[in-house]
């Protein structure tokens, strides 16, 4: 019996250790090393309130009155250049990155209707895709996002107001990609 129990011990330290250097080995490559796929994805309810949905379209469109720029087109198929279907929440996660941090919060005192309600709601998504990371290169997505963010630029402020007037292009794409 003491050799059976003896036996058990053993055995159940071997499967202790080996399960600990299993953990440690995943600790030390952290999220960076080996970024994940399955949180890029957004929940169906958060693009069905009416609420939030007309505060979107009615400040894109507020925006759009001003917008005197009509042949350039920021939120369209081309983001998805050379990008799989699966990578397609990513694109969109940087996209919004962008649209959050370079145009809507540093512009967040302009007298836009619904303006902060809105930054809040994409705060919120943005929020929900933060642990959103591609296996692998992702250098042909940030070509494609840095040319948004090259043609926004170049359009100075008339790029600002386009961004915002695109604002329910980017509720779609959203949607469309990480739903």
């Amino acid at each position: 019996m003491a050799a059976l129990q003896k036996s058990v011990s053993s055995s159940l330290v071997g499967t202790l250790a080996a399960s600990c250097l299993l953990l440690i080995a995943l600790a030390v490559q952290g999220g960076a090393a080996v970024p994940i796929n399955d949180h890029c994805g957004l929940h169906k309810a958060s693009f069905e309130g009416p609420f939030i949905i007309n505060r979107t379209f009615l400040l894109a469109e507020e925006a759009s009155f001003a917008d005197n720029n009509t042949d350039v087109r920021l939120i369209d198929d081309r983001l998805y250049q050379g990008v799989s279907m699966k990578e397609r929440c990513y694109v969109m996660k940087q996209v919004l990155n962008f649209t959050l941090e370079e145009v809507l919060l540093p512009n967040s005192d302009r007298p836009l209707p619904y303006l902060h309600d809105v930054v809040s709601f994409l705060e919120g998504l943005n929020n929900d895709l933060r642990l959103c990371h591609i296996k692998g290169d992702d250098r042909h997505i940030q070509k494609n996002v840095q040319n948004l963010k090259d043609t926004v630029e170049k359009l100075g402020e008339s790029g600002v107001i386009k961004v915002i007037g695109e604002l329910n292009l980017l509720f779609f794409y959203l949607k469309n990609a990480c739903v």
